[in-house]
């Protein structure tokens, strides 16, 4: 009998003196496997039923109902299907869960409506399922971040999460239903189903954990849901009238074509990463054919009657129809954008105040401007982003520089609720706001910028230096050398000879000679050899001391050491003028073999870690090593889960706002500066304290959890995306199901 099997409806079955690993874990999960593809087999048979059912969504789509009849008939091939791609999907991490990202409404104008329509089917199938657990969902991640050794809970690192379920089971009905249409139609009823069945999982999963000793870490938050029955909250955004499909069109100009055409060109070069897809899905020329009949159109407007033909009423009343669809979604956007702004507490009261008090400008702009929507570049939009972005320096409303923040936000709101909330007004207050601000921090942006060029400095020689390392590894190889005159030449000469190749202006390889110390010092440590040259030892070592002491005053290597080296150095070359070596007494090698570790602890740079000069560390602010005190987090502490989600050192990007922990307190800071390989990280905190630290560094302390994202500086855009993944929402709603 296995050591460890989940129940159907228990706990644990014969729990054992010791913990489950992470494998044990998945490899209990997958055994579940055919198990939940039963559930969703019987579910969809069930389905195929004439009588309508509450909690049943009846298929009445014959594709549908035939993709049914296929699955059941296929039954063990679909099993062995889910269980092959749930087992990928779970050992194999986010590789193979690249495809399906959220929707980003930057890139709503370039979508076609085969394009939407897969948005929508990985959509409803993510959303059905994460509906169904997310009321167990906290409980297992916290369980899963305990057995994987977390100190806080770490939701995107757990292999169980409802994604890979939803690529196990997407995959697998792309395998045997390949036809879209006979695909779709069953897609959400089984994703539903899938859920369900998921849901007693992941309970089970959570209280067999338990009951094999396993704690979940820190108090389990709720996430508010009732499990499959859950639905979401009442509010602006599930009554909306938004649609992917009005939503394209609105930002595309089909829906109110004056605006936009007016600004064709400069439309068409907003967004050149997407055009780059539009051209791979072949996409790029029948949308450039669009716009351009459009344009014409606008530019031209009597053409089409020039022959004297009479205008169609019915034409009249449908772009009367569609303009006035388009003013009215173009409100609905604003007025869900700035919804999304004003709930997000990471800003504080007054800036959300300030927000608010912009959604008549904000309207009028949508009406004369549809640009604001299509161009993040758009002045509107850069006031937006550079407001939001900026007031997340602040945590409380008396920290210093938040009242002369607030008292210019307001002033800015002030001057364009009295202007004709043009792009034109927008441009002039954030050119105001730039210049006001770049008076205020001149100085700190010139620290910044030096220790930046510090930074780049460090990154290019400790790169240099790995590669100097390795070629001295080579060197190293099958010669007999003491392992701490290894440590040296692999770490702080290495740094040394670096340092001297990256001054020298005119390029020579070795301009000072420390990188032809290095033979010279591995032929000294040599016994045998020394032995038999004596004299070439004792005229070569008194000027390798000298130049050693020189190179390493180059990379500030600290004073106290260069002695522990030395005399462990001296001590090898005394052995080249003894005879043989006395028998040692009992112990004694022990005792000189700690002697010698300690010496190489004390004298090398380990060749994976970052190295500063102390000029460098103290201009930049650089931390060594991690925070051994964690600051508490305040009960009404915000922040962001999905920024919070699976972040890391190499995917941060300029502009966003973390909390550090510093001494036990947490500091907000902005990362300003990331070097070109991502080995350095600079941040910037209030009063334009620079906080440095290398990716290693960075790593450690977010698995401490004393590094935490609070935003990744798109505040604006954030709050874009959802409101296109409310039009998502809104496109999954049934016309009967409206209200």
């Amino acid at each position: 009998m296995k050591k460890f099997m989940l129940r159907r409806l228990g706990v644990a079955h014969e729990p054992g003196s010791f913990k489950p690993s992470l494998q044990d874990c998945l490899e209990a999960v997958l055994e579940q496997s055919d198990t939940l593809v039963n559930d969703v087999l019987a579910g969809l048979k069930a389905s195929r039923s004439a009588v309508r059912s509450k909690s049943m969504q009846v298929i009445q789509n014959p594709a549908g109902k035939d993709a049914i009849d296929y699955l059941i008939e296929h039954a063990d091939a679909f099993k062995a299907s889910f269980s092959k791609n749930l087992r990928a999907s779970l050992y194999g991490g986010d590789i193979h869960r690249a495809q399906g990202q959220p929707l980003r409404f930057d890139d709503f104008q370039f979508l076609e409506e085969e394009q939407i329509d897969a948005n929508i089917e990985f959509a409803l199938t993510q959303q059905e399922i994460t509906m169904a657990v997310d009321d167990v969902l906290p409980t297992l991640n916290a369980m899963v971040s305990s057995l994987l050794g977390w100190m806080t809970v770490q939701p995107h690192l757990n292999p169980l999460k409802p994604e890979s379920f939803v690529f196990a089971l997407r995959e697998s009905l792309l395998e045997h239903i390949p036809r879209d249409e006979a695909r779709t139609a069953i897609m959400t009823p089984t994703a539903g189903m899938l859920g369900v069945s998921m849901r007693q999982l992941y309970k089970e999963i959570s209280e067999w954990l338990r009951s094999q000793g396993v704690e979940p870490i820190g108090p389990v938050m709720p996430t508010g849901g009732t499990g499959a029955h859950s639905k979401p909250a009442e509010n602006s955004v599930t009554r909306t009238l938004l649609t992917l499909d009005k939503l394209r069109r609105l930002l595309s100009g089909e829906l109110d074509p004056g605006p936009l055409n007016g600004n064709i060109k400069d439309f068409t070069h907003t967004v050149p990463a997407s055009f780059v897809a539009l051209e791979d899905m072949k996409l790029m020329e029948p949308m450039m054919k669009r716009l351009a009949e459009r344009a014409s159109q606008a530019a031209n407007p009597k053409a089409a009657n020039s022959a004297g033909r009479a205008v169609d009423p019915s034409v009249q009343r449908e772009k009367s129809r569609t303009k006035k669809l388009g003013r009215e979604l173009g409100e609905e956007v604003v007025r869900l954008m700035l919804e999304n702004l004003t709930q997000d507490h990471r800003m504080l009261a007054g800036v959300r105040k300030s927000l608010r008090q912009l959604e008549p400008v904000l309207m009028a702009l949508s009406q004369s401007d549809a640009r604001f929507f299509s161009e993040r570049q758009h002045p509107a939009r850069q006031f937006m982003d550079k407001i939001t972005s900026r007031s997340l320096a602040f945590t409380s409303e008396d920290q210093p520089g938040y009242s002369q923040f607030q008292k210019a936000l307001e002033n800015s709101v002030s001057v364009l609720t009295g202007s004709s909330a043009d792009a034109q007004s927008f441009a002039r207050v954030v050119r105001r706001l730039e210049e006001a601000w770049s008076r205020e921090e001149h100085e700190q942006r010139q620290r910044a910028e030096d220790a930046a060029r510090g930074l780049l400095h460090a990154e290019q020689r400790n790169l240099l230096a790995q590669r100097l390392s390795e070629d001295f590894a080579e060197r190293l190889k099958s010669k007999k050398v003491p392992e701490i005159v290894s440590v040296f030449l692999r770490g702080p000469w290495a740094q040394v000879v670096a340092e001297s190749q990256l001054r020298c202006a005119d390029g020579a390889a070795d301009a000072d000679g420390f990188l032809g110390l290095v033979d010279n010092l591995i032929w000294s440590v040599q016994l045998k050899l020394a032995r038999r040259n004596r004299t070439r030892l004792v005229d070569m070592v008194p000027g390798m001391l000298v130049k050693m002491r020189q190179g390493l005053s180059l990379i500030s290597y600290p004073e106290e050491r260069i002695p522990v080296f030395f005399d462990e150095l001296i001590t090898f070359h005394e052995q080249a003028f003894e005879g043989a070596r006395p028998t040692p007494v009992v112990g004694s090698e022990a005792k000189a073999e700690a002697a010698n570790m300690s010496a190489i602890e004390a004298v090398g740079i380990p060749v994976d870690e970052f190295w500063m000069a102390e000029g460098e560390a103290a201009d930049s602010g650089f931390l060594q090593a991690a925070n051994e005190l964690i600051p508490e987090i305040e009960e009404d502490e915000v922040i962001d889960p999905v920024a919070q989600g699976a972040w890391s050192a190499h995917s941060l990007i300029t502009g966003s706002w973390v909390d550090l922990a510093l001494g036990g307190v947490w500091v907000r800071a902005q990362l300003t500066w990331a070097s070109p390989h991502k080995t350095l990280f600079m941040f910037i905190s209030s009063g334009g304290m620079a906080h440095s630290m290398s990716r290693r560094t960075m790593d450690r302390l977010r698995g401490l959890g004393l590094i935490r994202l609070i935003s990744d500086g798109r505040v604006v855009d954030n709050a874009l995306d959802a409101v296109a993944q409310a039009a998502l929402r809104n496109d999954m709603v049934k016309p009967g199901d409206a209200n």
